[in-house]
């Protein structure tokens, strides 16, 4: 049988008013009368229910986080950001996965509007504007998470895609290489199409460059490897001599079927860059070439400007970090 503040009141032999002092306004109260109260919540093993608090306050201490694929390393780091930030303001963190499901996300929106989340922090699926404005409309505000706002409708943490994208294929440029595959996917993940865009780009800077689109339908380390053994079967005159990863994930299972499934060079033969500089991609079998974006600081500067807003903030502001091109032994220049 749960113990209740009516309970604790009789024993301590005090109104629940003061009860409900002792539990939230401590300094209000009698140090002996706080005494006898913590006395009598011991002796009982009474559990406050913050729960039902913070619904009768009308909001949780809680900040929903929907992001695309929770088994990359990019949106955990991005998590850790926001649940370190939020944790200084007594605020934790709860994630969905959505799985670049719109079905999924849905569903997680719903969840965090019932529960009447202290805010949300998402990686949209497509564009969800009406579902974000219908949230901030019942005192729910939301901050796009690795994604600019468009309209500036609501604020935004994000990097520089399109900056991130030409960086990596401009590095494969200045190494010599002319014969750029580009591989990632879906291309309607805007995050795909801007890097892509960013290296179409580059290659257009070089008249002798050439740039060959591989889709993927997942950014995940099969989908790579899938991709590394059909580049193998095409022979040295028929593969391209670099690839530009959408993600790191993807640039692993590349690396994987060239240079552990197979006998292709990696860089002699081809140079790989990802996309994140996740931390394995310092310790993959060849250390990988990447493009760095700063997670944990996404996370963190999200809940920053999502807790502004609460605050009452009237303007919504778009931060935009740029990337890093960080070179490691897989696009090392050829001697």
């Amino acid at each position: 049988m749960s113990v209740s503040v009516k309970d604790v009141a009789a024993l301590a032999g005090v109104s629940v008013g003061t009860v409900s002092n002792v539990l939230n306004r401590p300094d209000k109260v009698a140090p002996t009368t706080v005494e006898r109260v913590q006395s009598a919540i011991a002796q009982l093993g009474f559990v406050r229910n913050d729960a039902a608090r913070q619904l009768r306050a009308g909001r949780s201490r809680s900040i929903g986080l929907v992001v695309l694929d929770v088994r990359n390393p990019f949106f955990t780091d991005v998590a850790r950001g926001a649940e370190r930030r939020a944790a200084t303001d007594g605020l934790s963190i709860l994630l969905g996965n959505s799985d670049d499901d719109p079905a999924r996300e849905s569903d997680y929106l719903d969840l965090f509007e019932q529960q009447r989340v202290h805010g949300v922090l998402i990686t949209p699926v497509d564009e969800i504007s009406g579902r974000l404005e219908r949230l901030r409309t019942r005192g729910i505000p939301a901050v796009l998470v690795d994604r600019l706002s468009e309209g500036a409708e609501f604020s935004s943490v994000s990097v520089d895609d399109v900056s991130g994208g030409y960086l990596a294929v401009r590095h494969l440029l200045d190494i010599g290489r002319r014969r750029i595959a580009f591989v990632g996917g879906p291309e309607h993940v805007r995050q795909v199409a801007d890097r892509l865009e960013g290296a179409r780009r580059a290659v257009a800077e070089e008249p002798d460059a050439a740039l060959e689109v591989v889709e993927t339908s997942a950014l995940s380390v099969l989908e790579g490897r899938a991709v590394g053994e059909r580049l193998r079967s095409r022979g040295p005159d028929g593969r391209p001599d670099a690839v530009f990863a959408a993600n790191d994930l993807l640039a692993v299972g590349v690396l994987q079927a060239l240079v552990m499934l197979g006998s292709v060079a990696v860089p002699g033969d081809v140079a790989i860059i990802g996309y994140d500089d996740i931390d394995f991609s310092a310790v993959t079998v060849v250390p990988l070439s990447s493009i760095r974006q700063p997670s944990e600081l996404i996370g963190r500067r999200a809940v920053e400007l999502l807790l502004a807003e609460v605050d009452g903030a009237a303007e919504r502001e778009q931060v935009v970090f740029q990337p890093e091109l960080i070179v490691r032994d897989s696009t090392r220049a050829r001697a």
